[in-house]
């Protein structure tokens, strides 16, 4: 974990000037408006809520419909020859994901696996639909882009996290992860607003939910963090951070 803490800053700058850009956009001098506007607005959109663990699309499926999330977390896998299934992304708010027959502009199969890993509230739209809206607006092909690229940097800091061969420190980058994209600073550090099983994040990571309780525990008695009704508080990143570079 030897750029943990540095990586940690890097990303929280990296997010918070990609909010500052969606905020800057407008159409036509018109108020400035969001991904949620463009797609609540696109032909055949749908404000859809997934329960946690359920499957929004499977691999094989066909890519008819672009997703962006409004609220919750969303968890992309592969599954590889070995049989092995991999986390390629942990996605947040205002994530575009199922974007892949907009890049070849053919009717596609999924290759992703897209898992509620928690309650999620997202708008769906026709993949034609999101097309002409580009094709129509320019703006709204460059908000369209700040989402894909949230996907993108969200699935370069799992592949950062699950090189870490150690598992102890695959967990602690994971924390960070979670930190930057789902923490809510609090009186006691930043508390991770999601409720996390440990057989969850053992999932999401590659280990087992045996391995994540022996481990938290371990934080837990450096007094790292405190799990209270599965929310996870840490209470300094960088001091976290630090313990493992």
């Amino acid at each position: 974990m030897a750029t943990a803490a540095g990586g940690f800053g890097r990303h929280l700058n990296q997010h918070s000037g990609s909010q500052q850009q969606a905020q800057n956009s407008t159409f036509d001098d018109s108020p400035a408006k969001t991904l949620v506007d463009v797609m609540r607005g696109l032909d055949g959109a749908l404000n859809e809520f997934v329960e946690r663990s359920k499957t929004i699309f499977f691999p094989g499926d066909p890519a008819e419909r672009v997703y962006l999330i409004k609220r919750g977390a969303v968890r992309l896998t592969r599954v590889y020859e070995s049989g092995e299934e991999i986390t390629v992304a942990l996605l947040r708010e205002n994530s575009l994901f199922g974007v892949l027959s907009l890049l070849t502009g053919d009717r596609s199969d999924r290759f992703y696996h897209a898992v509620a890993f928690t309650r999620v509230e997202m708008i769906s739209a026709p993949a034609a639909s999101v097309r002409n809206a580009i094709e129509g607006n320019s703006m709204v092909g460059l908000l369209l882009l700040q989402g894909v690229s949230s996907r993108v940097l969200q699935t370069e800091t799992m592949i950062e996290t699950l090189t870490h061969r150690d598992m102890s420190s695959r967990l602690v980058s994971f924390l960070l992860v979670l930190c930057r994209d789902f923490g809510v600073p609090d009186a006691k550090g930043i508390t991770i607003d999601l409720r996390l099983s440990h057989q969850s994040i053992a999932e999401a990571i590659g280990s087992t939910r045996v391995t994540i309780t022996r481990l938290l525990g371990d934080l837990k008695n450096l007094g790292l963090l405190q799990v209270d009704r599965k929310k996870i508080t840490i209470f300094d990143p960088i001091a976290l951070a630090k313990r493992f570079n």
